[in-house]
């Protein structure tokens, strides 16, 4: 009873930015069967909203007619309480830029005027810093994708980034250590200056789940 609460613990009213539960389109949920148990454990969780974000790349080149029906089917097939969103998570890729140009793209956020995006964990995309702006000249903010996984950023790196205007996206499961030392360290010391804007799951299957009986205080992020 004393100490630290597990995440699980404190996501009710939660709106999850990042999830891969569309079933189907890419390296997350396979079925409408797993998407709609993953929803009904977020319901016993408490979770209130789900954007579905998932992957846009040249190596899954989702379009946006494909995702907007297979997310029209799972919001047919789920009746209940909380609100499902479609969005994407964009790859700062050549395809990425194309779909930039014609405007052809899948927002995130109640405005629509948010796009999350993800570069390679080990390289950044050429023209970086070229790419950012472009996206806002679309009169879009960027949203980086869990900032703490990519190691070829330091915290100079990150300062950067925040002084251009980037928003940063933490995963919930990176403070549980899910994806290492390094990037549990690294959310630590973007999480005590304040450098993140918005959390999300990730979540790509049932079993990442687990990692959310992990005890960190989240009064300061959610």
């Amino acid at each position: 009873m004393f100490g630290k609460p597990t995440i699980v613990s404190q996501l009710r009213g939660f709106t999850d930015h990042h999830s891969h539960i569309l079933f189907g389109v890419d390296d997350g949920v396979k079925t409408l069967e797993v998407s709609l148990k993953v929803l009904q454990r977020y319901e016993e969780i408490g979770i209130a909203e789900v954007w579905c974000t998932p992957h846009i790349m040249e190596d899954v080149p989702n379009t946006t007619e494909s995702l907007r029906a297979h997310f029209a089917e799972l919001k047919a097939a789920y009746n209940g309480p909380i609100r499902l969103h479609l969005a994407a998570e964009y790859m700062m890729d050549q395809l990425f830029e194309e779909r930039l140009e014609k405007n052809d793209l899948l927002p995130l956020g109640e405005e629509g005027n948010h796009l999350l995006v993800e570069t390679s964990y080990f390289t950044p995309p050429m023209d970086l810093q070229g790419i950012l702006k472009r996206i806002k000249s679309k009169g879009y903010f960027p949203v980086l994708a869990h900032p703490e996984r990519y190691i070829y950023m330091d915290k100079d790196y990150y300062s950067n980034l925040k002084n251009m205007g980037v928003l940063f996206q933490l995963n919930l499961s990176s403070l549980a250590g899910a994806y290492g030392e390094d990037a549990l360290r690294c959310a630590k010391w973007l999480l005590k200056r304040h450098f993140y804007n918005l959390a999300g799951s990730d979540l790509h299957s049932l079993r990442n789940l687990d990692f959310w009986n992990a005890k960190v205080n989240l009064s300061n992020i959610i």
